[in-house]
């Protein structure tokens, strides 16, 4: 039988109750004669009480201390969810990032992936035991343990899938969450967001890049390199849930599929900089090298001087300040300017591609709504609109109803089929 990923979120995880509703999934899995790998996150708000719990000591505590501290709640989760299995007469072993072979960067708190090594997971799978993995973590080289910053856990999932080749055996990663799959959009936001059935790796990464929730954007990355399916599922329920895949021909019929807000951005601003050759190099080398994820870029020449823009999420103003004050003064003048209170909404499809009026409709609705639009970013399968904070739901919903997605067959709106793209 195919080998199976299956990742439990901190919220599925959340009490005795639930991880043995989970551990059920897992054995009957088992049961049918699949190799098990399981991967946890933190039970519940475990994570955000260790960094309040680490407030009580130290304000400013170092990020490899964080990283220290933050790792020991999902150690907790894997070996409670082993001794449930353990109850219910399943053999399991559960396993640390290093245990398991994660080797990362030395970034702490957002660490990426480098390799892994899965010789030990194949034994133990092969003695007939389910492995329960420590999402969220690693270790690098110097042996110094790491986190890998938000959405750990699902990127953890999906690269374990990847390193032991579940899609060759016909397996995949199941991503077990408190929604029962990718909806059109938020349905806390949007209350006539549908779920889709299937959507594909390049749609998904921009939702999620873009503010959806339901997966990180990481996850879905390493899912599309190795050719990793994705199902996305309730873990209370037995839904079918939604498969992320390889895009078909099927998908481009509707020129969105979803729409995705991000409602907490700040747009930063370095005015009157050198405009010559290599700046920006330079500029966002230092942003690089700070660990901050800069979002849209915008530049104004003003002759030998410019103004370059960006947007970050709030929570990586505080870093993108300290960074952005050594820049200038390398630059040896210029300006900083931090607006805060912007939301990001957009829409993505596939359909795109192959359709015209995708950017006049949503503006023509955006416009109807007396929503101000204050930028606009595109690529081949989306479309992104910076409007004030105060404006961001109404946005979604406007552009939700615009291309019809609370509809079955929904997405269409007022575009129509082209040859020459979106």
């Amino acid at each position: 039988m195919p080998t199976l990923v299956q990742k439990f979120g901190g919220s599925s995880v959340a009490n005795a109750e639930r991880i043995r509703r989970c551990a059920e999934r897992v054995a009957a899995a088992r049961a049918d004669g699949h190799d098990v790998v399981v991967v946890v996150s933190a039970m519940g708000d475990a994570t955000d009480d260790l960094i309040e719990l680490a407030a009580t000591v130290n304000d400013q505590p170092s990020k490899r201390e964080m990283d220290m501290l933050m790792s020991t709640g999902e150690q907790v989760s894997t070996a409670m969810m082993a001794m449930c299995l353990h109850a219910m007469g399943v053999d399991a072993v559960s396993m640390t990032g290093w245990q398991l072979g994660i080797r990362t960067t030395s970034a702490h708190r957002s660490a990426r992936i480098l390799s892994i090594d899965a010789e030990r997971m194949r034994r133990e799978l092969r003695s007939g035991r389910v492995v329960v993995a420590a999402g969220f973590q690693g270790v690098t080289d110097a042996g110094e343990v790491t986190t890998l910053g938000r959405g750990g856990s699902d990127t953890t999932a999906v690269a374990l899938a990847a390193a032991l080749d579940v899609a060759k055996q016909g397996g995949m990663c199941e991503i077990f969450t408190d929604v029962d799959g990718v909806y059109t959009a938020d349905p806390r936001l949007v209350p006539t967001a549908r779920k889709v059935p299937q959507i594909s790796y390049e749609e998904m990464l921009e939702l999620a890049a873009l503010g959806a929730g339901v997966m990180h954007a990481r996850a879905v990355m390493f899912g599309e390199k190795y050719g990793v399916p994705i199902h996305v599922r309730h873990s209370q329920r037995p839904d079918t849930g939604t498969m992320i895949i390889e895009e078909n021909a099927a998908m481009e019929e509707n020129p969105v599929v979803g729409a995705a807000l991000k409602a907490d951005l700040g747009r930063v601003s370095l005015r009157r900089i050198p405009n010559t050759t290599g700046v920006q190099g330079s500029i966002f080398a230092a942003f690089a090298a700070a660990n901050v994820m800069v979002d849209d870029i915008m530049q104004t020449e003003l002759g030998d001087m410019a103004n370059i823009s960006f947007t970050v999420e709030h929570s990586d103003l505080a870093d993108v300040k300290i960074a952005a004050s050594k820049v200038l003064e390398e630059l040896g003048k210029g300006e900083l300017a931090v607006e805060i209170g912007l939301a990001k909404v957009s829409a993505v499809g596939a359909g795109m591609k192959s359709h015209t009026g995708v950017a006049s409709t949503m503006f023509h609705a955006l416009g109807a709504a007396g929503i101000p639009i204050q930028n606009i970013t595109t690529s081949e399968i989306k479309i992104s609109c910076i409007v004030p904070k105060e404006h961001g739901k109404a946005a979604l919903q406007v552009v939700h109803d615009a291309f019809g997605l609370g509809q079955a067959g929904g997405g269409v709106g007022s575009v129509s089929k082209s040859a020459s793209g979106a």
